[in-house]
């Protein structure tokens, strides 16, 4: 009797929480048909949405792929004081804000800043546009790609690469014949993580990118900035197109996730 009341309860936590919500943004997207939703989609102001968030996104998955697999093979294959505060820190957008870490960019790279001012005279602009918005969103993705590849290069331990070197391979060679294939479908996994939350990212971005439209708003910024617009009709597309990426999303990490 307790199994099914919890059956039930999960299952009403769910349709509450997540089922009808989403399910009623779809409904009203395509209530009045395709051609609206279409339309909406392929807006200048929404393509231009699109553009931008890919570039950002896809900066940041690159940035967090090599960073996280050298962070991996340096907490599994390398013992050296603070390893564990590393550890940390590398969690630490885990636990912090994003609204806070759009904050600490302002305040570091900013015009009024040592930092951002010795920059932009230089002619590089980090806040209000795309270099920031990378920061930020490279920041909340941080976590995933190492999370994911850490306990495989656990598991797969170092026998093969120390008989790799012993043989006369180099670093860069056992890097690319025994580690990398061993923790390919990880890192796969990670990578789809931190493309799904890139691509989701909010609150550190609206803080950094200014939300100027057409020049610095993603698609997650567009929906906002449409829907206090009342222009529904694209803020509805443009927030099932985002909730259709995360389907995707779900359905790639669970092909990709390691098998236990």
């Amino acid at each position: 009797m307790a199994k099914y009341g919890l059956r039930t309860i999960a299952v009403a936590y769910l349709l509450f929480l997540l089922v009808l919500p989403v399910g009623l943004i779809v409904w009203r997207t395509f209530g009045d048909g395709l051609a609206p939703f279409v339309e909406a989609l392929t807006s200048p102001s929404a393509l231009h949405a699109f553009r931008v968030t890919l570039e950002v996104s896809l900066w940041a998955v690159v940035a967090n792929t090599v960073f996280g697999v050298g962070a991996a093979l340096l907490l599994v294959r390398h013992e050296f004081p603070g390893k564990r505060l590393l550890s940390a820190f590398i969690d630490l957008p885990m636990a912090v804000s994003p609204v806070v870490v759009g904050l600490a960019l302002i305040l570091l790279y900013g015009r009024f800043s040592p930092v951002g001012g010795q920059l932009e005279s230089w002619g590089i602009q980090i806040i209000f546009s795309t270099p920031g918005m990378v920061l930020a969103t490279v920041f909340v993705a941080l976590p995933l790609v190492v999370r994911a590849v850490v306990p495989v290069l656990e598991e797969l331990g170092d026998e093969q690469e120390q008989a790799a070197h012993t043989l006369g391979a180099s670093r860069f060679q056992t890097f690319l014949r025994i580690t990398l294939p061993g923790i390919r479908s990880a890192l796969a996994y990670g990578v789809v993580l931190c493309l799904a939350r890139s691509l989701g990212e909010y609150g550190a971005v609206a803080v950094v990118s200014g939300r100027l439209v057409d020049q610095t708003q993603t698609l997650t910024l567009f929906v906002e900035e449409r829907f206090q617009n009342f222009d529904q009709p694209a803020a509805f597309a443009a927030a099932t197109a985002l909730a259709l990426l995360a389907v995707v999303t779900l359905l790639l990490t669970r092909l990709l996730r390691p098998k236990d």
